[in-house]
C-alpha cells in the first residue's frame, strides 16, 4: 500500500464536500476497492469513507410501495431485511461472496462500480429499480452504461435504490467457484405489465436486458418460451473459465432454471 489520507463524513452533505478534494475517491465497503489499491491500479491521495453516515443505512418501504435500500447498507442486512418484501433480491444478497464479503460489501458500492460480473446490477436492471444519488434519481434503464461504466458524475454518490417489487422474481446465479462471482445469472421479474429479465457476468458490455426472452415470457410466461431462443456468443466474456459461446449457452439455461423457479 501506500499513504493516503482518510476523510469520515457523517453526512451526505459532508462527503460530498470531502469528495471535492484533489484525487477524493469515495469507499463504502472497499470489497473492490482495497485490493485495487493493493495492486496500485489506483491511487488516489484522499478516501472518502461513507460507512459512517447514518442516513445511507436501512432499508425501508415508501408510499408506491418500492422497497428503498440505503446505498451503505451491506449485504447481508439485505439479505436479512427484505426477504419478506422481496425474497429473490434478499436470496441474491445472501448468496454474494463469502461472510466476510457480505459483512463489508454494500449495495450502493456494488452498484456504483457495476462489475461486470456483480450480482446487484442484474437485480436493479430487472426490477426497473431507481437509483438515487445526492444529486438526482436515474432509472436503471439510464444508469449502466457499459462495463465499470455508469451514468454517475464526478463526485455523484449512491445514497439509495429504490426497487419496485414484481409479482414474481427470481435471481438463478451459476458461481465460479474460485471468485464466487457469477459466471454466468440471470434475474427474472415478472410485473403486472410485462417481465425483464437481466443478465450478469457473461457480455463484454456489462450487464444487459434479454430483450427476446422478456417478449417471450410476457406472451407466455414458462420455461418452455425460451427453449428455442439463441443469444451470439460474439460479444460475450471469453476467458480462461468460459468461452463467449458458452457464457451464450448458460444465459438460456440460467433463464429457463429461473423461470421453472417460480412459474
Amino acid at each position: 500500500m501506500y499513504n493516503f489520507d482518510v476523510e469520515k463524513p457523517t453526512s451526505i452533505a459532508d462527503a460530498v464536500k470531502a469528495l471535492g478534494r484533489d484525487e477524493a475517491q469515495p469507499m463504502s465497503g472497499g470489497q473492490t476497492l482495497i485490493p485495487t489499491l493493493k495492486a496500485r491500479l489506483a491511487m488516489p491521495s484522499v478516501l472518502v469513507s461513507l460507512k459512517g453516515i447514518d442516513e445511507m443505512q436501512g432499508v425501508c418501504t415508501d408510499d408506491d410501495g418500492r422497497v428503498c435500500i440505503g446505498g451503505g447498507t451491506v449485504h447481508a442486512a439485505v439479505a436479512r431485511e427484505v426477504k419478506d418484501q422481496y425474497p429473490a433480491l434478499a436470496g441474491l444478497a445472501a448468496r454474494i461472496g463469502d461472510p466476510a464479503v457480505r459483512n463489508r460489501g454494500t449495495i450502493g458500492g456494488s452498484v456504483a462500480n457495476n462489475d461486470p460480473s456483480a450480482c446487484y446490477p442484474a437485480a436493479v436492471l430487472a426490477s426497473a429499480a431507481t437509483v438515487v444519488t445526492n444529486k438526482r434519481e436515474i432509472a436503471a434503464d439510464d444508469y449502466f452504461l457499459g462495463m465499470f461504466a455508469t451514468a454517475l458524475e464526478e463526485g455523484e454518490i449512491v445514497t439509495e435504490v429504490k426497487f419496485p417489487v414484481p409479482e414474481k422474481a427470481h435471481y438463478e446465479k451459476f458461481i465460479q467457484p474460485a471468485s464466487r462471482f457469477p459466471l454466468v445469472a440471470v434475474f427474472v421479474a415478472k410485473f403486472s405489465d410485462g417481465v425483464r429479465v437481466a443478465v450478469t457476468g457473461a457480455s463484454e458490455n456489462g450487464v444487459f436486458r434479454w430483450t427476446e426472452a422478456e417478449e417471450a415470457l410476457s406472451s407466455n410466461f414458462s420455461a418452455d418460451a425460451v427453449a428455442g431462443l439463441k443469444i451470439d456468443g460474439s460479444s460475450m466474456i471469453s476467458d480462461l473459465h468460459g468461452s463467449g459461446d458458452y457464457r451464450a449457452h448458460l444465459t438460456g439455461i440460467m433463464t429457463k432454471r429461473a423461470v421453472a423457479a417460480i412459474s
